[in-house]
């Protein structure tokens, strides 16, 4: 059960409804032959999975590559968040529910599928995806992770735990690498990496039981903001580069969880100190926006426009589900709310959630910060993303 106050002026109680495991159906399916008349000798209902903690991602695979020339991570924590307008937000104020477990239905995983090989540095580079997928009959919808990495790393190895939730609820959830920072990358590419990805896996959808028609994409931090931009660009034709371009690499659901939506203001929330830092020249966030040497997100406006997602809503985007802590030190809370004001203003559907006292999610290789990580892993709060990406994926 979640407590929530919807536009700040009314609380009300959500309870969060789940699709029926596999057990479940066994179980209704064998009580309706007991009750049928005339049945005779009725097997004897399937036994309950035994449920346990979901798997998480080896704190080692968050951290960044060090040594051989590679560039520190530069993620800078606020002292201080100042409050955002959740007026057309839902702000969650009960965070404390049960965590989410795994175990209701099994899953089959591989791993390490080059889907690109774009050339870094003069090099070629493989970029690889992990994909999970629920050992259940029939094709599934995809949901694609694109993760967090302070726009300096991409580890696909990221929210093991979630990951393995969904693809528990009915999804094929493909975990996916891009290019960054030290592959001399600007957002133009992630976006690109990100679209080849959803059309390689469009292209084997045979393989993994993929329905290609219902396609979702779900990001954290920088991979919230790279899912944004693939979902606001969906059917334009420069982001499309590399193979299997007889695919589409179109949406229909984003999910964007605590990602930056304007390079400018992204520390809008935040303490002075704090804005100097995300504003300082050759940062990473200036190098990524693709604004020029020795400039920072305030200096090149034009640049740091093309790089924002609000630049290309526009009335017919895919449903968006934002979400963000209210307690976020490394991306401002007021991020998601300038996107999903954006995509309200252009008539599409949008919906935005804010967790009150939470961080900057699970990523604790950003922020430094840990101990609301579990906030983001509850099972009312982990419902409400599969609750989202089932009505958007499987019920048209």
């Amino acid at each position: 059960m979640l407590a929530a106050t919807e536009g700040g002026d009314r609380t009300m109680t959500r309870r969060t409804q789940f699709v029926l495991t596999l057990t479940g159906l066994a179980t209704v399916a064998a009580l309706t032959a007991c009750a049928a008349p005339g049945a005779a000798n009725p097997a004897p209902p399937a036994s309950s999975p035994t449920l346990h903690s979901c798997p998480t991602t080896p704190t080692s695979a968050q951290q960044p590559p060090t040594g051989q020339g590679q560039p520190a991570l530069q993620i800078t924590s606020a002292k201080t968040v100042a409050p955002s307008d959740n007026s057309t937000s839902t702000v969650l104020t009960d965070l404390t529910g049960p965590q989410i477990q795994c175990g209701r239905v099994a899953v089959d995983s591989v791993t390490d599928v080059v889907f690109a090989t774009p050339t870094v540095n003069g090099s070629p580079k493989q970029l690889k995806l992990d994909v999970l997928v629920p050992k259940t009959a029939g094709p599934k919808p995809l949901v694609v992770y694109v993760p967090g990495g302070g726009f300096m790393i991409a580890p696909k190895s990221l929210a093991l735990d979630q990951r393995t939730f969904l693809a528990e609820s009915g999804f094929v959830v493909a975990s996916v690498e891009y290019r960054t920072v030290p592959d001399g990358a600007i957002w133009s590419d992630g976006v690109t990496d990100v679209k080849s990805a959803i059309r390689y896996l469009r292209a084997h959808a045979g393989e993994y039981q993929i329905d290609p028609s219902h396609v979702g994409v779900w990001g954290e931090s920088a991979g919230g903001y790279l899912v944004s931009m693939v979902g606001v660009t969906n059917g334009m034709p420069q982001f499309d580069v590399g193979s299997n371009l007889d695919q589409s690499s179109a949406v229909q659901a984003v999910l964007d969880k605590f990602g930056p939506s304007d390079y400018s203001k992204v520390a809008a929330d935040f303490d002075v100190a704090a804005q100097q830092a995300n504003y300082a020249p050759d940062n990473n966030l200036a190098k990524y926006a693709g604004v020029g040497a020795g400039k920072s997100v305030l200096d090149n406006p034009q640049a740091v426009a093309k790089a924002n997602p609000i630049t290309y809503v526009h009335r017919g985007d895919p449903p968006f589900l934002l979400m963000h802590g209210s307690a976020d030190t490394a991306v401002s809370p007021s991020q998601t709310l300038i996107l999903h004001t954006a995509l309200r203003a252009a008539g599409d559907d949008s919906t935005r959630y804010v967790l009150q006292g939470a961080g900057h999610g699970d990523l604790a290789v950003l922020s430094g910060d840990a101990s609301t990580a579990k906030l983001w892993t509850t099972q009312s709060v982990m419902n409400l993303m599969a609750e989202f990406l089932h009505k958007q994926l499987t019920s048209q």
